[in-house]
């Protein structure tokens, strides 16, 4: 088992991503917080608008619950869309988000260390804050670029080491986990320090940019649907949501509850 979890392929193929409610309650949690920083869908087919043909066919690798996939439909229009991601449940609900809305595109259940697709079947690749749950990032990003054809186009993306710290220090303060601040950062296998380094290894990177997103937890019941569902915090109180909002509100100064993300996009080229 490994110290990170998300490093650990027993809590990833397990509870982490078994269901999609967890993912869909932090990410509506941190979203509802965010207050400066683009959107990272909008952000990746901006990268891509200008650098593939029309009629491409695209890969959304690590698609999670399909919010990229959609956007990428929604603004590319391309010929074939293909997302691939190792949770069923996940792929499920990204299916009927799909059909929801009318979109084309198909979906496959898949490790991105082992696609199941043919040599240089894509125009463009996607893998949006998913490859740090692979301790071999590089090897995931070779398969990518086997799946890309010569000249394609991918979008790399993930955040910084120190995103979220504050969190972690609002946690050991408020002593719910007095060891986390020393933990391992979430996203140490692939992150916006060594992310040009991975990428270069088997892909032409054309550019990486920055963006610095801020957000602000407004109350102690916004925070505590955050950190419970952040597989970081390794907190032992019983009771659930309300029960971690009233430890924080007696333990911790009085709210908003700010903290910081640095997300990196990397474009590159297959040779």
């Amino acid at each position: 088992m490994s110290a990170n979890p998300f490093l650990d392929p027993t809590l990833v193929h397990g509870d982490l991503y078994q269901g999609d409610g967890r993912l869909a309650d932090r990410t509506h949690a941190l979203h509802r917080a965010k207050i400066s920083g683009s959107d990272a869908a909008e952000t990746i087919a901006d990268l891509l608008a200008a650098r593939i043909p029309a009629g491409a066919a695209v890969l959304d690798i690590g698609c999670g619950r399909g919010t990229t996939t959609l956007r990428l439909g929604d603004r590319l229009w391309p010929r074939q869309l293909i997302a691939v991601d190792a949770s069923t449940a996940l792929l499920r609900t990204t299916r009927d988000r799909l059909g929801a809305a009318g979109a084309l595109g198909s979906v496959v259940c898949a490790d991105f260390h082992h696609l199941p697709l043919p040599d240089s079947v894509a125009d463009a690749a996607v893998a949006a804050f998913c490859l740090y749950h692979s301790p071999t990032p590089e090897l995931a990003v070779a398969e990518i670029a086997r799946c890309l054809r010569p000249g394609g186009t991918a979008v790399l993306v993930t955040k910084s080491l120190d995103s979220y710290a504050e969190l972690d220090h609002l946690v050991h303060a408020a002593g719910l986990d007095p060891h986390v601040t020393s933990r391992t950062s979430l996203y140490e296998s692939f992150h916006s320090g060594n992310l040009h380094t991975i990428v270069a290894k088997n892909l032409t990177v054309i550019d990486v940019q920055h963006e610095e997103h801020v957000f602000q937890f407004a109350d102690a019941t916004h925070l505590a649907r955050y950190l419970i569902t952040t597989p970081k915090y390794r907190i032992t109180l019983t009771g659930g949501i309300p029960t971690l909002a009233a430890a924080l509100r007696q333990r911790l100064s009085a709210p908003p509850y700010p903290t910081r993300s640095k997300v990196s996009y990397a474009v590159a080229v297959r040779p």
